[in-house]
């Protein structure tokens, strides 16, 4: 915490205020929450950026996808539309924001919308020819307006949220008693041989009540980078010259996969929207050379003047155990909610 983070710390003491008055008056209900007649499941978390929530978005869509017509609704952070937004053939990351085209690309048998109205957005879904059974809300769990059915709430490994304080001080966005909400909690991004003792160690410090499930995850990375038309093995590149390109909050771990010594890597904010200059700028420093950079910023970076030597790494979110239980709960939540409609 620096000294600039430590000076603002009235301001989070007023700020949790607000928030904690805010859900308190959903919790009484003073203010509304609207509730519908499908299964919702909202995935988010209580700090800001860097969780894995993407990830974890897409474990839901292929567990569920087969069987069920899913729907994702997010609000599609610095997309430059308004409003409610469909994808379709013609959307691009512009429109719908990186996550969400992410989504619509790799995933050809769902819907994917944007809106920041949820309430809205849903009504617009449940409103259309090909209503989904599901809707998956990408960082709702904020969003009180809206009362899913199974709240999943996601805390990094190296960044728990009992650990933080609120913002400006902390990165929380909410009161740590907010995370009372999540009927699951999902510790992620942890190393994929953490032990039980360790495991059970972050169990103590959470804290969770009884009728909380808590999982643990790790970030699987690809042994293959993809462009359009080509794919490389990741022990391939391992002793190639390259640029690493990240535009996401917490890219560490995705340079410390591919990176040799020789490597420059350039970092940019999280949904960074690449200019013309920062295009040009960066094929300089590349020269020839192939630039790796993540699915997400791919997407935004695809058809840019860096395409030729453009690849992305995929990576997937995996259960360090207990998968099938996870399975499970939300099979049963999903069934139980749609035989019930």
């Amino acid at each position: 915490m620096n000294l600039l983070r430590k000076i603002l710390f009235p301001i989070s003491i007023l700020y949790g205020f607000i928030t904690s008055i805010r859900n308190f008056f959903f919790d009484i209900g003073v203010l509304k929450s609207y509730s519908f007649d499908l299964p919702i499941i909202a995935v988010g978390n209580l700090s800001v950026g860097g969780t894995g929530k993407t990830p974890q978005i897409e474990y839901l869509i292929r567990l569920l996808s087969d069987k069920y017509k899913v729907a994702t609704l997010s609000r599609g952070y610095k997309r430059q539309s308004e409003g409610f937004v469909l994808a379709n053939s013609a959307s691009n990351a512009l429109e719908l924001g990186d996550e969400p085209f992410q989504f619509y690309q790799k995933f050809k048998n769902i819907q994917v919308a944007v809106d920041a109205n949820r309430k809205n957005g849903i009504e617009q879904l449940l409103a259309s020819s090909n209503s989904p059974e599901i809707i998956l809300l990408d960082d709702a769990f904020q969003h009180r307006k809206v009362k899913a059915g199974c709240y999943i709430m996601l805390t990094s490994y190296g960044d728990l949220y009992c650990n933080d304080f609120i913002l400006p001080t902390g990165n929380l966005r909410e009161s740590r008693s907010g995370a009372q909400r999540a009927n699951i909690v999902i510790v992620t991004k942890c190393p994929s041989n953490l032990s039980f003792d360790d495991q059970n160690s972050i169990k103590k410090q959470l804290n969770l009540s009884s009728n909380q499930s808590l999982f643990f995850t790790f970030i699987d990375y690809d042994d293959v980078v993809y462009s359009d038309e080509k794919t490389i093995k990741v022990t391939e590149l391992k002793g190639m010259d390259k640029i690493l390109l990240a535009g996401i909050a917490k890219p560490e771990s995705f340079f410390a996969y591919l990176k040799n010594e020789y490597d420059n890597c350039l970092t940019f904010p999280d949904h960074h929207h690449f200019s013309e200059s920062e295009l040009q700028e960066i094929k300089k420093k590349a020269g020839g050379k192939i630039i790796i950079t993540t699915e997400k910023d791919y997407v935004r970076l695809k058809g840019s003047i860096l395409s030729e030597q453009l690849y992305f790494l995929p990576i997937k979110s995996l259960f360090l155990s207990d998968s099938d239980n996870f399975d499970k709960n939300i099979l049963n939540y999903v069934g139980q909610s749609t035989r019930n409609r």
